[in-house]
């Protein structure tokens, strides 16, 4: 049995860096996260780490529809699909963190569906109508890939009407790895442990801290004071954030360091055993939760690691993970 092991990361200074050293480890994919409240321009970095890297896949976990109009991204598609050698895999989602950052709830998947038909549309050479008018890509064919340019576009998908569009607009999923006839990955945040080292230790709490204390910056942004202050340590957390900013400017402070980072606020929730599940174990433990996944009907795992040193995590989980992806 064989699973896809890929990597996720944030776009910033160090990923084509990082992209190389998961082309190296065999990594089968590195995705690039986007939120431009929180990270950089994911579509340069992209193309940095196409010109560091010749094999590995580039992907995208997850754009965001209002944050690039659809002929922006259809070119930015485009341009890193040529850059690449055809390598790139373009996934999109509502934007939760996105735009939570911003004070704005989630797009609508009915927002979402129209953006990415769309999108398609223009990839496929064909007219389509953007804010009320024809709209066609119209890059000569010096200056661009000719149309239709292939290119894999997926949906982020975590609900049955989210799945229900992907099957009619995507070509798979990030999310949901069974019901439904589309390849999936999924994404698993974690880390590999040392020989002997304790699952407690001050390495492991840092390495996966910025991914458990997400379930506290949720349970605010989604739920409030009510859903934060039912979980262990959220009161505190909520009265130290609510401290810093008025009420009409908290989400400002909810996400920072959102999976890469842990505020001063965030750092006594590691204490708490609770939070956004996170695999901690030694290799046969990891070899052990892909083989589960590829049960469950999981194509690829997304590996999104986090803390001080994001290579060693990376080198670890690929030697964990060799014998299952191989």
């Amino acid at each position: 049995m064989t699973i896809e092991v890929s990597c996720g990361l944030p776009p910033g200074p160090q990923f084509a860096d990082l992209a190389a050293l998961a082309e190296a480890a065999g990594y089968s994919r590195v995705w690039i996260f986007d939120s431009a409240p929180l990270w950089e321009d994911p579509f340069v970095h992209l193309a940095l780490a196409a010109q560091r890297t010749s094999q590995i896949g580039l992907g995208t976990a997850v754009l965001i529809p209002s944050e690039r109009s659809e002929m922006s991204t259809a070119s930015a598609i485009a341009t890193v699909a040529r850059i690449s050698g055809g390598r790139f895999r373009a996934c999109f989602g509502t934007g939760g963190t996105a735009r939570r950052t911003m004070g704005q709830r989630p797009l609508t998947l009915r927002y979402l569906g129209d953006y990415v038909t769309a999108v398609r549309g223009l990839l496929a050479g064909e007219t389509v109508t953007i804010d009320g008018q024809p709209a066609r890509m119209l890059h000569a064919e010096d200056l661009a890939f000719s149309r239709p340019v292939s290119v894999e576009i997926w949906l982020s998908a975590f609900g049955p009407r989210a799945v229900e569009l992907a099957a009619r607009v995507a070509d798979g999923i990030v999310g949901l790895p069974a019901g439904h006839p589309l390849p999936s990955a999924t994404m698993l945040a974690g880390t590999v442990l040392d020989d002997g080292e304790s699952p407690d230790s001050a390495r492991v709490r840092d390495a996966v801290g910025p991914w458990k204390v997400v379930a506290y910056h949720e349970a605010y942004a989604v739920g409030g004071a009510q859903a934060v202050d039912a979980m262990p340590g959220g009161r505190a957390w909520r009265d130290a954030v609510e401290e810093l900013a008025p009420p009409g400017q908290r989400h400002l402070l909810t996400h920072e360091g959102h999976v890469t980072h842990l505020s001063p606020r965030d750092r006594p929730l590691l204490a708490q055993d609770v939070g956004f599940p996170v695999k901690v174990g030694g290799p046969a433990d990891i070899r052990a939760e892909l083989t589960r996944l590829a049960d469950r009907g999981v194509q690829e795992v997304i590996y999104t690691p986090s803390g001080p040193d994001v290579g060693r995590e990376l080198r670890a989980f690929a030697a964990a993970g060799r014998d299952i992806s191989s």
